[in-house]
């Protein structure tokens, strides 16, 4: 494991803000493993779509509580998570003390840009999803404040792993 494995990384933000990706790369460069929650949560109970029309949001929330419990217990990870997932109580209190948080930031365009708009995005599933996009971030903001912040615009997934580990000091 890379210098300060005794500590996870968790990569949170908006859904298309390049958690996953970003994390695959500073997974590479820290020597850490990585983990997606989302795919996580996808491996036990189906795509997260699905998930939402057959159980519905609050049973989806609680997986990510699960899994945020397992990950506790682990050193040496980079982590993305879901859109949500450390804007939840439960999961903050159990990720904090073991990791340092980042959040990957992007404009309301660029998002809607780079995910589109499909049935495994289900928070978007809305005639105007621009302005559910809009509507979702201000909801979240206060949220996503709390964390350390990188903006992920216009800048390469690279570049934002470089400015990930530049603001960590790694």
């Amino acid at each position: 494991m890379g210098a300060g494995a005794e500590r996870n990384l968790v990569l949170t933000g908006f859904m298309g803000t390049g958690k996953t990706t970003v994390g695959r790369i500073l997974a590479d460069r820290l020597g850490y493993g990585f983990v997606d929650t989302d795919e996580v949560i996808e491996s036990r109970a189906g795509p997260i779509g699905e998930i939402f029309k057959r159980d519905g949001e609050e049973v989806f929330r609680e997986l990510e509580r699960s899994v945020a419990r397992e990950l506790a217990g682990c050193t040496g990870l980079v982590i993305a998570t879901g859109g949500r997932m450390m804007l939840d109580a439960s999961c903050r209190a159990c990720l904090e003390p073991v990791a340092w948080v980042v959040c990957l930031a992007a404009h309301p365009d660029t998002i809607i840009e780079r995910i589109g708009v499909t049935d495994q995005r289900p928070l978007l599933n809305a005639a105007d999803a621009p302005a559910r996009v809009r509507e979702l971030l201000a909801e979240r903001a206060e949220g996503y404040a709390r964390f350390a912040s990188v903006d992920t615009e216009g800048r390469s997934a690279d570049e934002v792993a470089d400015a990930v580990m530049s603001l960590l000091g790694l």
